[in-house]
């Protein structure tokens, strides 16, 4: 550091010096209460280039774990739509067993029996209608016709085959060719309830898939949830600012400031001290 001759007061380099420790505790105390107005720790590049790199990343990463997350209820809420047509098929089917057993007891007549067959043939109908209609955002989700893909992590996705659930894939041949003059009775009841039976078995392995697949997805929300959280805390470890430490760092320069100012005018009348040689 510089130190000045008081006996010549042309340059007043006791002031300059101070004056250059002034500069230095200003730009102190606008740094530290520009992170109290703003929160960050890092307000511009030059404040910590490497630190803003850093954080940059783990922003970006947040952001694209965000997109994650969503990518994983979306498809828990296609593969939710899926279920809930499977779980109707699912009923129907359990009906149709119901009703078969009905018409193979000899206590109703011939009738009565194709009043049944009427009935078997509507249901027959929904779960063909149940197979074609249902879909997600437009795209079929129980005629075999699509296999999904979806991105569950950063850089690997999961697929999910589609399958048809129609009468036909069921190999319910006989239920498929029953009419409303069908008769069902206790001889043949077995040929129709042993497809009834098949396809159930068919349609609750289909709902085992597909349940396990959700809890499955739930399980990879809860993984990036807690990778989520910690990224997050990462970033603000590196770019938000400590409120109570840039309040004690902004008091200590405020009283720096003061001082310095007060040396500075101190400095600024050193020279006047030589006046006493010329009276």
């Amino acid at each position: 550091m510089s130190q000045g001759d008081l006996t010549r007061i042309r340059s007043n380099i006791q002031g300059l010096t101070v004056l250059a420790a002034l500069r230095g505790v200003n730009r102190q105390v606008g740094m530290h209460q520009l992170r109290m107005a703003t929160g960050r720790r890092i307000n511009t590049a030059g404040d910590d280039p490497a630190g803003l790199t850093i954080a940059t990343k783990l922003k970006n990463r947040n952001k694209i774990l965000n997109q994650i997350y969503d990518n994983l209820g979306e498809a828990k809420n296609l593969m939710s739509v899926a279920e809930g047509a499977l779980n109707q098929v699912n009923d129907i089917l359990t009906e149709m067993g119901v009703k078969i057993e009905r018409a193979a007891s000899d206590s109703i007549g011939s009738a009565e029996r194709q009043a049944v067959s009427q009935q078997l043939v509507q249901l027959v109908r929904e779960i063909n209608s149940i197979s074609a209609e249902t879909e997600f955002n437009g795209v079929k989700l129980l005629d075999g016709s699509t296999t999904f893909t979806f991105q569950t992590n950063e850089t690997t996705q999961t697929t999910f085959d589609t399958q048809s659930y129609s009468v036909a894939s069921l190999l319910m041949t006989q239920m498929g060719a029953l009419t409303g003059t069908s008769v069902i009775n206790s001889i043949n009841y077995t040929t129709y309830l042993n497809e009834v039976y098949a396809a159930r078995d068919t349609v609750l392995a289909g709902l085992t898939e597909l349940g396990s697949l959700i809890n499955r997805f739930t399980v990879k929300e809860d993984v990036i949830q807690v990778t989520q959280i910690n990224t997050e805390a990462a970033f603000s470890r590196v770019m938000d600012a400590d409120l109570a430490l840039e309040q004690l760092n902004l008091t200590k320069f405020q009283i720096l400031q003061q001082s310095t100012t007060a040396m500075l005018a101190q400095a600024n009348l050193n020279g006047q001290s030589v006046l006493a040689l010329l009276s």
